[in-house]
Order: C-alpha cells, then structure tokens, then sequence
C-alpha cells in the first residue's frame, strides 16, 4: 500500500518525497500493464504484443518522472491554479512526447501474428495476419494487401493518429498529475496540523512551565514577612516549621516535569505544604477541610492543576476577608468515568454570608490556565466550571475521566 503522509525529513528537501513518488508511478504503469496482460492472452501472440507493450510501459515510466521532477523545480511552492496549470501543461508535453515516440519506433516493432478471419458482406472470406490482409474470393486469385506502418505515412497522417494517441495519454498523465497533486496537498494539510499540534503542545509545556516557575511575589513576600515577624516575637519553633515547608514546597514544586501527569494524592500533598505556609500567615482566618475517597488517590491529573485555584482562594478569599474562612478541596465519582474536583472558599460560622466581593475577581490567567490544560488533555471529556455559589463563596469544579495508569 502505498504511504500518502510525508514526513518531517521528507518535506525539508527538493525530491525528498521521491519514494511515494516513484511507488505511485510504478503503481500506475503497473495497472495500465495488467490490463493489457490481460487483453495480450486473449489473442494467438501474446508474446509479441507484451514486447511491444513493455516498450511503451518504459516510455511511459520515464515521461511520468520527468513530470515528477518538473512538478520539483517548477510547481513544487507555488499556489494551486498555478500547481494545475503546470500538471496540464507537463501531462499535455508527455502525452505529445509518448505519441511521438512510439510512432518513430513502429518501425521497428513487430506485428503480432495473429489471425482474424471473417466474411464480407459481399461474400468473400477476409483473414488478417500481422500487418497483411488477405481476401480470397470466389473463382478469382486471392487478393493480399500489407498494411503500411505509420512512419511510411505522410506527415498529415502521421500527425492525425499522433493527435488521436496524445489525447489518450493526455488523460493518463493528467490522472497521475492529479493523484499526485493530491497527494502533495494532503502532505501540506498534514504538516499544517502537525505545525499546528506543536505550537499548541509547546504553548501548553510553556505555560505549565511558566506555572511551575512563576512565583508569586505577593506569596514570597508575605511568607518572608510572616517568618520575620515570629522570629522577632520569639516563636522560632513556628518560624522553623514555615521554613522548612516553604523549603519543602519550592523543591518538591520545581521538581515536577511539567509535561508529566502526578497522582490525585501527590497533587494533594503538595497543596497540602502551600496551605501549610498561609496557615502560618493567617492562623486564625485559615482553615481547610480535604475530603478525597480512597478509589480516587491514584486518579492521574497534570502535574499543578490545582495550585493557581488553591493560590486564588488565599490571596481573593483569606486574604480579603477578616472572618475564618474555610477552604475545602473535594473529590468525588460521577459514575460515568469521570471524576470532579472541587475547591471552594467561604465564610466558616456563616454558610449563607458572602465573602468580600473581591473574592470572586482573579488574575484570569492562572484559572484560563487550567481550563487549557484540561481541554488540552481530555478534550471534551473534560470541563471546567467556576463562580459564587448559592451560599456563598466562591467554586471551582474541574471534571475529568478517571485514569490511572501511567
């Protein structure tokens, strides 16, 4: 079967695409040459006509390369029409060449030797052989009259059969030219989607990068604030716990391939040592409640799919707001092969209150972020939903298909 797609090799170079090209060729002539084998065992001589046919098939072969490579130099980046235009324009030179040539060379073919016999409507018995006719008639001689081959014609008739075997090749050469026109076409759709596919895997690796590696300053320094201040009122033993989560935090967050998938629990954990640093920041207005199902803890999602929503809900929610506030990460089974995370923020003593109206505006990246990386990886079996609840507060629900395989 012949292979359509080129690949990332083949599209770099003049003729780099040779080998499709001469399968499809081959493919070609080898057809036409069946359908004449074919016709060649119906006859007395079939020896004789494939001889005189695989000369042709040669011709042919080689006229169809030398379209090939003028389709290279000439249509090989050009527009469409203009791709057309020289398809016709090469087809119409081959076919023109190809009659040509097996009109100079008739001279040297032989005729096949055989026999048809069949009676005039005058009554007379007409055996043809080879390029002699032979008419044998009642009462009289027979009467035998030899073909004469097309270069003892002149040159009116030579050009008329010419004329009449051109447009027969026409249509062959032509059909060739458009296979492999179409062939080209498919060729540029395909290394279209895969440009497309790359820019948008690498837009894709480039923002999990820019998540992974982006620190916030207001986090940075707020975290450094807080630890100056317990080291200043005395309370190292906290000041050295923040530290070493923060350490903890950093190291384990910038060692994630950002193009790998973790478990639900492991994207837990490492929530688990933000939320513990802004504990330390606000250990009065901070609490949060994590409720993830045993069948769901070996769930895979991309690498920090949770951080830039866990990161809104401190800096909108907590932040913003004088009250406690609790903050709650849930996964649960849709029992379809999906699964919902959800992470909301409100008010702790006052599930009907709502937090600060500040609370439900963000950066609208961080959260555009995640919903791309979610489509990226499920499509449309995966979606993204965010905004205040009906109690108050604030949700974000991610749904995705529950793998988890590696």
């Amino acid at each position: 079967m012949i292979e359509f797609a080129l690949t990332r090799r083949e599209t770099t170079h003049r003729f780099g695409d040779w080998p499709m090209a001469v399968k499809s060729i081959l493919a070609f002539w080898l057809f036409w040459y069946l359908t004449v084998f074919a016709r060649a065992f119906l006859s007395a001589d079939p020896g004789t006509i494939l001889l005189n046919r695989s000369l042709t098939l040669g011709v042919g072969i080689v006229l169809t390369v030398l379209i090939y490579v003028a389709f290279q130099y000439l249509a090989r980046d050009v527009s469409l029409k203009r791709r057309i235009a020289a398809g016709l324009f090469a087809s119409l030179v081959a076919a023109a060449a190809q009659a040509a040539i097996l009109i100079s060379v008739d001279r040297f073919l032989e005729k096949p030797q055989e026999q048809m016999q069949f009676t005039s409507r005058e009554g007379h018995t007409v055996v043809e052989t080879g390029n002699t006719l032979r008419i044998e008639r009642t009462g009289q001689a027979p009467l035998v009259l030899t073909f004469p081959r097309l270069s003892d014609l002149n040159a009116s008739h030579r050009f008329r059969y010419a004329a009449d075997s051109a447009v027969t090749w026409f249509f062959f050469f032509a059909a060739w030219s458009a296979f492999y026109m179409a062939m080209l076409s498919q060729a540029a759709a395909l290394r279209a989607q895969r440009r497309v596919a790359d820019a948008e895997s690498a837009a894709q690796a480039a923002q999990v990068r820019a998540l992974r590696y982006q620190v916030n300053p207001h986090f940075l320094f707020n975290t450094l604030n807080s630890l100056s201040s317990l080291v200043m009122t005395g309370r190292t033993d906290r000041a050295e716990n923040m530290l070493l989560a923060l350490s903890t935090f950093f190291r384990t967050s910038l060692s994630l391939d950002p193009s790998a998938d973790v478990t639900l629990a492991e994207e837990i954990d490492l929530q688990r040592l933000y939320l513990d640093i802004e504990k330390a920041r606000f250990p009065d207005r901070l609490h949060v409640e994590i409720d993830v199902p045993p069948g769901l803890d070996q769930a895979r999602l991309p690498a920090l799919i949770l951080q830039p929503i866990v990161e809104n809900a401190i800096k909108y929610g907590v932040s913003k707001s004088r009250k406690a506030v609790l903050l709650r990460i849930e996964a649960r089974h849709l029992g379809d092969g999906r699964m919902v995370v959800e992470i909301s923020n409100r008010l702790k003593n006052s599930a009907k209150e709502e937090l600060p109206a500040a609370t439900h505006e963000g950066t609208g990246v961080g959260l555009a972020n995640v919903c791309q990386r979610l489509e990226a990886r499920w499509g449309h079996r995966a979606s993204c939903r965010f905004g205040p609840m009906n109690t108050g507060g604030y949700k974000v629900s991610l749904t995705m298909p529950v793998e988890t395989s590696v």
